[in-house]
């Protein structure tokens, strides 16, 4: 496997360093890529986190693989673990690259493009062509919380397969995002199913563990590890999501935690003004399953609040 002029050979484990540019003052940035190969071949699989450089929920999940010594001892195959593809946003807790771009909507990138789109090129150069599936791992982002859940490209066959491997609590059917990574990798023959669990710049124990397991199991479905521990109960598939939003601005705290089914007209949290002088409900608007909530305790009128499944 050559990657950057760098040759791993099989049984071999190697970070290789590439560059992704300059900060002002003069200081490399580097993008890590740790690889992990069996003496025996077979499928090449791709672990990536960090897209988005405050989502630390997902980086700790690839830190504690790598950490944990999880790859070792692959039974065969390879894999290739980059836990932070957004090294510039990660430096600066931000979601972004210093410019405002988002990572995730510069894909395939380009050497002559924003910072954004040069950091997505090296993903697209460099990592995409040497393997056969990956999984990205993601948090919500401006306090939202998201409920461990896999989201793989509707009516993609081996997306599916590998989001019913990963067996996360909620399996949700989506389309990809134009120039996102994963409609950059369907459109390459490359399926890649993205986790989302927790919110950014938190760590949430349940996501972490929910991330690390699904990643074992995808790997023994493969026959790259020898064991994987069982899913904690059995996925729930959704094809439709909807948001239900605030209809006035307020004090806001949601009493109906994510991850549980939930009945249209459901009671799912309140608003209140500052004087103690008013207090709404905020209803659920269909039924489904609610597999996120907004933690912020400040709502503005028409803001984001659950995010029912169904």
């Amino acid at each position: 496997m050559l990657i950057n002029k760098n040759n791993i050979e099989p049984g071999g484990q190697e970070v290789i360093r590439l560059l992704v540019g300059r900060l002002p003052s003069d200081t490399r940035i580097y993008l890590n890529v740790h690889v992990y190969r069996s003496a025996k071949p077979g499928p090449v699989v791709g672990l990536l986190a960090g897209v988005h450089g405050d989502e630390i929920n997902s980086v700790e999940i690839l830190r504690r693989v790598i950490a944990g010594g999880m790859l070792e001892k692959l039974e065969r195959g390879s894999v290739l673990v980059i836990p932070v593809l957004n090294v510039y946003g990660f430096n600066n807790f931000s979601r972004d690259v210093p410019d405002g771009k988002d990572v995730n909507r510069s894909f395939p990138g380009s050497a002559k493009g924003s910072l954004a789109s040069r950091v997505a090129r090296l993903f697209t150069r460099h990592i995409l062509p040497h393997i056969d599936f990956a999984i990205d791992f993601h948090t919500g982002g401006n306090s939202n919380y998201n409920y461990p859940q896999i989201r793989y490209t509707a009516g993609h066959q081996a997306s599916r397969e590998l989001a019913e491997q990963f067996a996360a609590p909620f399996l949700i059917a989506a389309r990809p995002i134009a120039r996102s990574l994963r409609k950059t990798a369907v459109t390459a023959g490359k399926p890649v199913i993205v986790f989302e669990g927790g919110e950014n710049l938190r760590y949430d124990g349940l996501s972490i563990e929910q991330g690390m397991a699904g990643i074992q199991r995808v790997l023994h479905a493969h026959e790259m590890l020898g064991s994987a521990p069982p899913p904690t109960h059995e996925p729930v598939h959704l094809t439709k999501t909807t948001w239900v939003r605030a209809s006035r601005p307020g004090m806001f705290r949601w009493t109906k935690p994510s991850g549980q089914p939930v009945r249209k007209g459901e009671p799912l949290g309140l608003i209140n003004d500052p004087f103690g002088e008013s207090e709404y409900p905020v209803l659920a608007s269909k039924d489904g399953y609610l597999i996120g909530h907004n933690n912020a305790t400040i709502a503005g009128q028409g803001d984001a609040l659950f995010h029912i499944g169904a």
